[in-house]
């Protein structure tokens, strides 16, 4: 199950050079050989419901929610992408995780690019390991009485993530890391407890959403920060756990 829109996506920014949407969790944001079958994607979308062509400068992961950057010109892209590898450009991602996380923490572990069988099938697979670092803050804890793999509780930590690099899956291959998967990700998590909030919450998707993006205007220079509200599923679990954002 996903949590796809049917008609239009969510702008939180529009002005002639940009616009920003909140990407649903279960689209791809363009045309990917990764997912060939899939007709709908966010650039699809996004460019059918304002009538003119719009160019992504930064991507989510399909199951990925929270705030995605079009450029609406070449140039404002260009401007953008430069941000981006400039790392001038500030990001914040929402998680829900296994276990306690400590109040404060950063992530300096470095990660081996993964490549997809398709897409990458060219690419070189003897590539060394890049620095990967990412910063967190946890936001509120949760013990419930409930038994999952070997224990009879089990403890969650709704998270705040400031990634300070963009590797590929780097905030869930990170958690991972440090054993504290993220919830409803079949790819690094655990899968008791993805069917464990499956079950008892009705959760069917990756709980990571990018909930905030700072950049500069491509073209006043001015600083624009764009913050994307969580969707159902966030919301109905926070309450379930007496949570608030």
């Amino acid at each position: 199950m996903s949590e796809v829109c049917e008609e239009l996506l969510e702008i939180l920014y529009e002005d002639e050079h940009i616009v920003v949407v909140n990407k649903p969790s279960g689209l791809l944001v363009h045309k990917s050989m990764i997912d060939r079958h899939e007709t709908r994607y966010a650039m699809k979308i996004l460019r059918n419901q304002l009538g003119k062509w719009v160019y992504p400068v930064h991507r989510l992961d399909k199951p990925t929610s929270g705030v995605l950057l079009f450029a609406l010109s070449k140039e404002s892209a260009r401007e953008l992408s430069e941000q981006f590898k400039a790392h001038t450009i500030e990001k914040s991602y929402v998680t829900v995780v296994r276990g306690y996380v400590s109040e404060y923490g950063r992530v300096e572990h470095p990660l081996v690019e993964k490549l997809d069988k398709i897409a990458d099938k060219d690419a070189s697979e003897s590539k060394e390991a890049q620095e990967a670092l990412t910063e967190y803050k946890c936001l509120a804890q949760v013990e419930l009485e409930a038994s999952v793999g070997r224990y009879d509780t089990v403890r969650y930590s709704l998270v705040h993530l400031f990634p300070k690099t963009g590797r590929k899956h780097q905030l869930r291959r990170h958690m991972k890391h440090m054993n504290h998967h993220m919830l409803g990700d079949t790819k690094y998590g655990r899968g008791e407890h993805n069917k464990f909030i499956r079950n008892e919450y009705g959760v069917h998707r990756l709980l990571l959403h990018a909930d905030s993006l700072s950049f500069f205007h491509p073209v006043s220079g001015e600083r624009i920060t764009c913050r994307a509200p969580l969707d159902e599923t966030f919301v109905k679990l926070f309450t379930e756990f007496g949570w608030s954002m």
